[in-house]
């Protein structure tokens, strides 16, 4: 290095040790409020985007609860026609209600779960929050590609998310989250429909954004020395996932654009009474969507497979197989959507997308298997990420392997439509994606907010999360085979025990979140503050400052060991005392 080059980087790296933390303010509170509003910092947009996701959570909770609590009991008609002592007056004015009325109330509750839970939580949750603060960190890099265009992300997402709101204000949609044809073409108040098909468009919009900005920082912001195998698996699996958004979206896009000029200047598209076909909305619908239950749950997967490497102080086993494994989801997804229709097409067509279903389970079974692999001879801590890690691997796996009966002709012919489709969907979408976002959420908020949390409560919160989770869905296993159809607002009296036990659950998975809010909240205030590597992690985000400095490095870092090497590597922060390496034998062998 010449004299010169040493004194430039010795003034660049005073200029950046003179930064603070990205949380500090800088200014008095309306200039910090306008600051955070204005912010091409990727951390802040990432912690606005999971405060936002978390709150559309609650809202989607919040009715999920209601439908809960509905089925607890089935409905009681008096003699003449209307519903008393029903839970289904939970929906509606007064306490006897017809029963129109109040199957009408459930539909609206349960399309807003459902369009919520879907296109406002499910898809953003992990790669917006997460994935915005985490992925530059990774790579080394000071921010994403397009600053600009993260924070235009951030802001669509907002004023899509108030489109849902206010449909709902409005009375609601029955449509079903699907938005379905007839039903999205002939039903409810035309206000309300397009409003929430518009902010499911517009939400589209927000994941292109964010799509376009990861597969171009990954491609263009890596450290030196970071090749494409170099990068963690989380990095890999986001990255799987922008393609599946810059790919998929335009087409649900396009569908929703027809949906709403079908509605109000009456051009037949899907209608068939206007010489349209209904069927056509479910291939272009499901074309989008199938390929987005892997938006859903790769980013999930990659989570699982940091935080599993550094909880385990082990290599990941087959690392090369699972990076692969989530660029073959991101491309076999394509080819699936025909599933969701097997009673509605033709026998050739549904033996092929019956092939095609199974064939996709297979990178995703190279991913579990892996993971299992990986624990063996681990040196296994059991923190709470830890722990929401192990109830990934057994929630996911029933998930998937109660998928196989769905993808199979003659057992589906009886399971669809059923509770049995409501619970392995709950399995997949809730037991993979959320759980896992709450592995990650508890892995990095020590480096996002450089406070440490309780661990006892914690735990508490993932064992309470576990069982009420159980509770709720394992029953509808049962339901489902046993003929209850999804989405009635009533049963039959045989039912009733099933349903209580999985409204008690419902109950048991609120409280464990709320265990986790009042733990977080704690945290925030009164945590004991956050080392740099609290985990021991081998990745570049640990060499960071606690909580990141506004530019993410004092200088520009250089790769000079994998992400997992935890054999050979000291992670950053750490004594090699508390970090001993395993020994060599002159033939360069480990014990």
């Amino acid at each position: 290095m010449t004299t010169v080059d040493r004194n430039l980087d010795q003034l660049g790296d005073h200029g950046h040790h003179d930064e603070g933390s990205y949380l500090n303010p800088k200014y008095g509170p309306i200039a910090t409020v306008w600051d955070w509003m204005t912010t091409v910092d990727h951390k802040k947009i990432g912690v606005m985007y999971l405060f936002a996701v978390l709150f559309m959570f609650f809202l989607g909770g919040v009715a999920a609860l209601a439908l809960r609590i509905e089925l607890l009991e089935p409905t009681r008609i008096d003699e003449t026609g209307n519903l008393t002592g029903a839970a289904l007056a939970f929906f509606a004015e007064g306490e006897t209600v017809s029963q129109a009325a109040a199957g009408q109330a459930y539909n609206r509750v349960m399309t807003m779960h459902g369009a919520i839970m879907v296109f406002m939580f499910i898809i953003p949750a992990i790669p917006a929050s997460l994935g915005n603060f985490f992925l530059p960190l990774m790579l080394g890099a000071k921010d994403v590609a397009f600053p600009r265009l993260n924070l235009a992300s951030w802001y669509v997402y907002v004023f899509g998310s108030l489109f849902g709101v206010f449909s709902i204000l409005m009375g609601g949609v029955d449509t079903g989250w699907t938005f379905y044809t007839p039903y999205s073409t002939t039903t409810t108040g035309q206000p309300q429909v397009i409003a929430m098909v518009l902010a499911a468009f517009i939400l589209g919009f927000s994941s292109i954004f964010t799509g376009l900005n990861f597969i171009v920082t990954t491609h263009k912001l890596r450290a030196p020395g970071m090749g494409w195998f170099d990068m963690p698996l989380f990095i890999w699996a986001v990255y799987s996932t922008s393609i599946i958004q810059v790919l998929a979206t335009p087409v649900i896009g396009v569908t929703l654009l027809l949906l709403i000029f079908e509605r109000v200047l009456q051009i037949g598209i899907f209608d068939p009474g206007l010489g349209g076909d209904p069927v056509l909305f479910q291939h272009f619908f499901w074309f989008y969507s199938h390929p987005v239950v892997y938006v859903m749950i790769l980013p999930a997967m990659g989570i699982i497979s940091d935080v599993l490497a550094i909880h385990c102080r082990k290599r990941i086993f087959g690392y090369r197989a699972i990076a692969f494994s989530s660029l073959a989801i991101a491309a076999i997804s394509f080819l699936v959507w025909g599933h969701h229709m097997f009673t509605s097409q033709g026998e050739l067509a549904a033996m092929v997308f019956s092939f095609l279903t199974f064939f996709v389970a297979i990178p995703t079974a190279v991913k579990v298997f892996n993971w299992i692999a990986s624990l063996y001879k681990g040196s296994i801590t059991f923190t709470t990420p830890m722990l929401y890690v192990f109830a990934f691997l057994f929630l996911f796996s029933i998930g998937g392997l109660t998928g196989l009966p769905l993808g199979t002709l003659s057992t589906d012919l009886h399971l669809h439509d059923s509770y049995f489709v409501v619970a392995h969907f709950h399995y997949v979408m809730f037991g993979g994606t959320v759980i896992a976002f709450l592995a990650g959420l508890h892995h990095w908020w020590p480096k996002m907010f450089g406070r440490m949390y309780s661990e006892k409560g914690g735990a508490l919160g993932c064992a309470l999360v576990f069982i009420g989770f159980n509770m709720t869905f394992f029953t509808q296993f049962f339901l489902g085979t046993q003929g209850m159809p999804r989405r009635y607002a009533s049963y039959v009296d045989e039912f009733t025990l099933l349903h209580q036990i999985s409204t008690y659950g419902s109950l048991i998975l609120a409280l464990g979140f709320v265990v986790h809010l009042v733990v977080f909240l704690h945290s925030l205030f009164l945590g004991e503050k956050a080392p740099q590597n609290p985990w021991g992690g081998l990745t570049l985000e640990w060499e960071t400052e606690t909580p990141p400095i506004e530019h993410n490095f004092h200088h520009e870092p250089v790769l000079t060991h994998g992400p997992y090497d935890f054999d050979e590597v000291v992670p950053p922060g750490w004594d090699p005392k508390d970090y001993p390496l395993p020994e060599q034998t002159p033939g360069g062998h480990k014990h």
